[in-house]
């Protein structure tokens, strides 16, 4: 089933550390917390430098949206994440410490628990047309985007049920999960 996920209806929650917050665009199983999800994707306001929350058994991909972008630790190795919507894997639960480049920072964030998901989920940034498969989330980053009949603003979502077309006019963020993966959304 093919559910729209506006951004008007997402409301800010501090982070797991009280570092930030984060606005959840959709998680499964639906009404899972922070410690029991099998996969989530989220928008993160990133306003100062520290620690970043610490996931056990979680994967994640992180993609710079807003903001000059961060100097990341991971695990002491350092990742410089200053492209916007490149996105970038590392793992959740190892330490992550961020120093902001030039200011605050919104990242769109793809987490999933190892074992918990078939495959590690699919995250692109795309323009343009592009024909779509059921049990994929579309996240609009900037400028509109047209699919199943719907038409998304920035920051508003898709959850596709069906095969559609997307037709993006800004940036979009394309997330997959194999269709095993995961029940729908629904």
């Amino acid at each position: 089933m093919t559910r729209p996920l506006p951004a008007s209806a997402r409301t800010a929650v501090p982070w797991k550390n009280g570092g930030g917050v984060t606005r959840e665009i959709a998680a499964r199983p639906e009404g899972s917390g922070m410690d029991d999800f099998a996969w989530r994707v989220s928008l993160a306001e990133v306003g100062a430098d520290g620690p970043f929350s610490a996931f056990p058994d979680v994967d994640r991909t992180l993609t710079v949206v807003e903001g000059a972008g961060m100097d990341l630790t991971v695990d002491g190795t350092r990742q410089l994440v200053d492209t916007r919507y490149a996105p970038r894997d590392f793992r959740g639960d190892v330490p992550t410490d961020c120093r902001l480049l030039d200011g605050p920072v919104i990242n769109l964030n793809v987490m999933w628990r190892r074992g918990a998901v078939a495959a590690a989920p699919t995250v692109a940034v795309v323009r343009g047309r592009l024909p779509l498969r059921p049990d994929t989330l579309v996240v609009a980053l900037d400028g509109t985007a047209e699919l199943a009949g719907a038409t998304l603003g920035p920051y508003d979502a898709l959850w596709l049920g069906e095969e559609a077309v997307l037709h993006a006019r800004g940036r979009a963020a394309v997330i997959g999960w194999s269709p095993s993966a995961d029940a729908p959304l629904a």
